[in-house]
């Protein structure tokens, strides 16, 4: 370490008001101890009762709704372009921090100055079973969470780097979200939501920028508050829980991830591992979800696009 990095912290919170989450959130924001330049809610939930209340119940928080659901990405980008905050931190709303998190957070920043993401250790809100320890790119070229759903024993006490974030509590360098943003936007839009963390990831990495884990940043997330029924809030298998639409988004968004970002080299060598993964997931989504899989055809302006970034990617 080089020492505590002390730089402004602005949060940008995205909610669709979805049960009464962000409360609680708002509170263990307002709680750090490492004060924060601002507070960003970006409200997508289209119902003015929860601006209203946001507004009531935390006067000090920027509060910007919008007309129409701008997805997490939309909203992130929003969020992002209205802080001021030399890092940010973007978190759901279904998540709660410890209240050191963002000061222990922080110095993961400092290990490196190609440190332009840092994750903390993400717990379920029993505080026993892991959430996230870091994320991943697995060989499958999906996004796999370090210790997702098993017992936290200490086994991810080690600060070290990962491939990147969890989008739920994820904290980005400023600076290299303007050095890596593509078209104007530092998420894609395209994704709408789910793989959004793999891809700016990824594309960071590809850029020389690295990401790092401090255990000692704890946050507690509620595993699929903001879009699940109740009854697949914290359970596994996050597909079998989602409407047609939001199906449809998790494969799209895995292809697009590997179009923009995966290296020729890197395809061929993990093209067996991709063909398992795409026939186990083909096989599900045709027996089980047929109206998902038709939604994927209509999915081909966004294949070109990702092809179209792509390029933009390589020339830098």
């Amino acid at each position: 370490m080089t020492g505590r990095f002390d730089q402004t912290v602005s949060a940008v919170v995205i909610t669709c008001g979805a049960n009464n989450h962000l409360c609680a959130c708002l509170e263990s924001l307002m709680k750090q101890s490492k004060a924060l330049e601002e507070i960003i809610v970006i409200d997508n939930s289209l119902r003015p009762e929860v601006c209203s209340r946001i507004s009531s119940g935390f006067a000090q928080i920027k509060v910007y709704t919008s007309p129409r659901n701008l997805f997490y990405c939309e909203s992130l980008n929003k969020g992002i372009t209205l802080t001021k905050g030399e890092c940010i931190l973007c978190l759901n709303d279904d998540v709660v921090l410890d209240k050191h998190f963002i000061e222990e957070a922080l110095n993961g920043f400092s290990s490196d100055p190609k440190v332009g993401m840092v994750s903390g250790k993400i717990l379920r809100p029993d505080a026993k079973t892991i959430d996230s320890a870091g994320l991943f790119l697995s060989a499958w070229r999906s996004a796999r969470e370090r210790g997702y759903g098993v017992s936290d024993r200490g086994q991810f006490e080690r600060r070290g780097y990962i491939f990147g974030v969890n989008g739920a509590a994820a904290f980005y360098r400023r600076k290299m979200l303007e050095e890596i943003k593509l078209e104007g936007d530092y998420f894609d839009p395209d994704f709408r939501m789910f793989y959004e963390d793999l891809d700016i990831a990824w594309r960071a990495q590809n850029s020389g920028w690295k990401a790092y884990y401090m255990p000692s940043a704890i946050a507690y997330h509620v595993r699929g508050a903001s879009f699940r029924p109740k009854e697949g809030i914290n359970k596994p298998v996050a597909r079998s829980f989602l409407n047609d639409e939001l199906h449809a988004d998790l494969i799209k968004n895995r292809y697009l991830c590997i179009i923009k970002n995966e290296s020729l080299a890197g395809f061929i060598l993990h093209l067996p591992f991709i063909l398992i993964y795409d026939c186990f997931q083909w096989v599900y989504a045709l027996t089980f979800r047929p109206k998902a899989a038709k939604l994927l055809i209509s999915c081909g302006n966004y294949f070109r696009s990702a092809f179209k970034k792509r390029k933009s990617l390589q020339k830098r």
